[in-house]
């Protein structure tokens, strides 16, 4: 097993044991995006009142952050710990997201974009953090601002050496307080921009993780202040070399690995390690999945497609044959090739009587009119007492494994590649069950998938499952590539509920070829 497929495989195992413990929905390893910004606001929030009182005078500085952490400290050395636990907290969310992404494959393609504008943002994070530690002026302040003048002093770019400015006691004075809170503060606002342009072309970003996350989030910060709070320790003394200080290894472990090496095996770390996060995507990866293509004469301009895309590759633009109506254009840098666009458009119904189905937005991998054919194959061959029809999704399960006499399979691109016409139509030909199975809530690999399909099945959502359609008929079961016997147990499981319930009206027997 290569390393790639080993890290993918340690991460599905723990977001499925964190799924048995929290829910989809309040599993932080599937929303670490939004952890990590739910730390940056609280950063922010904590960062703006220690702003407000702290003196930035070479004299004052260190007395009013500590006087801050002491004296008040119910409101203002908690809002310090706060501080301190968010910003470690987001190191560990940044760097637990970028293995992630790293392990999906998501760093090619149409997520080129927010790869590498995600890499600079690792470079801000650890100016912003060390930066954050030299303001409290104490003795570990005084032991990072030397260790990372020293380190700087490598590089060819000050005509002196910076780290003489920390080794006598008259080397700094007011001003540089008042340039290091301005940087403190600046860094965090380019930060914030950084990750406007990180998510900019993905819609309905996830800004926050659930309520419940980040109560329990909020809570841990809050009893780590309690137990253990953030205190300044002896103040900065130029006349003397700082030892014995505790460091914070998630934002300074710089510090010690340039003494065991050198500041040139660092650099050499930073450079290559930038380089080949920057390089990864260039490097050879599989082909690009096909993108949607768009039919003219199909188009109505109804916009779902452009609602629904997860990462906004749909605009709408004049038709070029039909006035006063759009057509839908899809941006092949964007497009992941996901189908969920197919599964929007209304004219993507197998009860339509063409010949050959053509729908106004389609898959050029699993067109809509070869899902139908399949689709009509399968039902003809279905015997038994109770037959099934199971749509899975290529990114699950492998459903094609479940086929039998009594049960259809179709695996389509994602789940919310399906449109829910396909279903009354399956029920129409004398199925008695249709079995919807994709990813577990919110580990879909084009991110909305499994969303939209549950939301077109319970009504909500258009396209949307007509109101003549059983529901109880159906079966939606969130499963991913490793959840192959609940799949099964979850399809007895209906089955049995199937031929034990009491006879309910079907819909009429109905094909595109009586209406």
């Amino acid at each position: 097993m290569s390393l790639h497929a080993a890290a993918r495989s340690i991460f599905e195992c723990s977001e499925n044991l964190f799924d048995a413990a929290f829910g989809g929905a309040d599993n932080p390893l599937r929303h670490l995006g939004a952890l990590g910004l739910f730390c940056l606001w609280i950063l922010v929030a904590t960062g703006l009142y220690l702003y407000t009182v702290l003196d930035t005078s070479i004299e004052g500085v260190y007395r009013s952050i500590d006087w801050l952490s002491r004296e008040p400290w119910y409101f203002g050395g908690v809002l310090r710990s706060l501080h301190r636990y968010a910003a470690d907290a987001f190191v560990i969310v940044m760097f637990l997201h970028l293995l992630r992404e790293w392990a999906y494959g998501r760093y090619h393609g149409f997520r080129f974009y927010s790869w590498i504008t995600g890499v600079p943002l690792i470079w801000l994070v650890y100016i912003s953090g060390i930066g954050g530690y030299w303001i409290t002026w104490d003795r570990l302040a005084q032991f990072s601002a030397i260790a990372t003048t020293e380190l700087l002093d490598w590089l060819p770019i000050f005509s002196e050496p910076a780290a003489r400015n920390f080794l006598a006691p008259d080397s700094i004075n007011d001003r540089f307080f008042t340039v290091l809170v301005f940087i403190h503060i600046g860094v965090p606002l380019m930060l914030i921009l950084g990750l406007w342009a990180h998510v900019n072309r993905i819609s309905r970003v996830d800004y926050l993780p659930s309520r419940r996350v980040m109560l329990a989030t909020l809570g841990s910060f809050l009893l780590l202040a309690a137990l253990k709070p953030a205190l300044s320790a002896a103040p900065a003394d130029l006349a003397l070399v700082p030892a014995d200080v505790r460091l914070d290894w998630f934002i300074l472990f710089l510090h010690p690995l340039t003494d065991i090496t050198s500041p040139a095996a660092m650099w050499t770390l930073i450079f290559g390690a930038t380089i080949l996060l920057f390089a990864l995507p260039f490097l050879p990866h599989p082909a690009a999945a096909p993108i949607a293509v768009v039919d003219a004469a199909n188009c109505n301009g109804c916009s779902r497609c452009h609602v629904d895309c997860p990462y906004e590759a749909i605009t709408m633009a004049p038709h070029p044959d039909k006035a006063n109506h759009k057509i839908a254009i899809v941006d092949a840098d964007h497009c992941a090739g996901c189908g969920i666009c197919a599964g929007a458009c209304p004219s993507s119904t197998p009860f339509r009587s063409q010949q050959r189905l053509v729908t106004g937005i389609d898959m050029p991998q699993q067109p809509v009119d070869v899902m139908r054919q399949q689709l009509e194959a399968k039902l003809a061959q279905l015997s038994g007492k109770t037959k099934l029809v199971v749509f899975g999704c290529d990114q699950g399960v492998d459903v094609s494994a479940l086929a039998a006499t009594d049960t259809a399979t179709l695996s389509l691109i994602c789940t919310g590649m399906l449109p829910p016409s396909f279903i009354e139509y399956a029920l129409r030909s004398g199925v008695d069950g249709i079995v919807i199975s994709g990813c577990r809530e919110g580990g879909c690999d084009f991110r909305l998938g499994m969303e939209w399909t549950r939301e077109r099945l319970s009504r909500r959502r258009e396209p949307h499952l007509r109101n003549l359609v059983p529901l109880d008929r159906l079966q939606l079961v969130p499963a991913s590539r490793s959840d192959g016997k609940q799949l099964i147990a979850a399809i007895d499981e209906f089955r049995t509920r199937l031929e034990t319930r009491s006879n309910a009206p079907r819909p009429p027997a109905y094909s595109r070829r009586n209406i």
